[in-house]
């Protein structure tokens, strides 16, 4: 690794929103640290983009720990950290199961909340640059829907963290996708993003200069409506 090589740790990293910005922020000249619960896609991402592949269930403790050690030991730094592990589920309150609603909170909500802790001091040390994936459904509630529900607490997520930290250095961005076509929707809506369209708009937050702190994207395809 070069000796100033910038590192961006990404969880949900093996398809969707976390792959495309994989691909990004490794064309940029990042070292990626790619974390998700599978590792078949997730090493072989990581062996095209010369990356370290870490197989990581963001809902326990140990293996975010372990996520950020390994990133350390064998990266030695963490220069952004972009908590993007998260799934969805269907609106209603009568449908789903009580065990797929409390997986989805676990992974979107305590998730994103241990991997901001696991990565604290990392980021801290490089002044670097916190990332979170919230959701136009955290901007306003959709009926019957506890996805939403997840969303709008990483919206508060976002905001408490960067108040947090402020005065260390470390910036923090929500990034709030509207429809994209990802492995949320069974069938992708007409007209909606692609994953490299809000990997684009990370990327943006993330190459500003040092005092200019992005806090919150919203990403809409042109024709959504809501």
């Amino acid at each position: 690794m070069a000796e100033r090589e910038r590192v961006f740790l990404i969880t949900g990293a093996s398809s969707g929103i976390g792959e495309a910005t994989a691909r990004r922020a490794a064309a940029a000249g990042y070292r990626v640290v790619l974390a998700a619960r599978s590792p078949d896609k997730l090493e072989a991402l990581a062996a095209e983009l010369d990356g370290l592949a870490v197989t990581c269930d963001v809902t326990e403790w140990e293996q975010q720990q372990a996520m950020v050690e390994r990133a350390l030991t064998e990266c030695g730094r963490i220069d952004v950290a972009f908590a993007n592990a998260g799934f969805g589920a269907g609106r209603s309150f009568k449908g789903s199961t009580p065990e797929h609603w409390r997986a989805m909170v676990l992974t979107n909500v305590y998730g994103a909340a241990l991997t901001i802790r696991a990565c604290y001091d990392a980021l801290v040390e490089s002044r670097g640059h916190l990332l979170l994936t919230g959701s136009v459904a955290g901007r306003r509630a959709l009926p019957g829907s506890l996805y939403s529900c997840t969303k709008f607490a990483i919206s508060a997520m976002g905001e408490a963290a960067r108040q947090e930290m402020n005065g260390t250095g470390v910036r923090v961005t929500l990034i709030e996708p509207g429809m994209t076509d990802t492995a949320f929707f069974d069938q992708p809506p007409a007209g909606a993003l692609a994953a490299d369209d809000i990997a684009r708009a990370v990327m943006f937050a993330v190459s500003q200069p040092p005092h200019v702190d992005v806090n919150e994207i919203l990403v809409r395809p042109t024709e959504q409506e809501g």
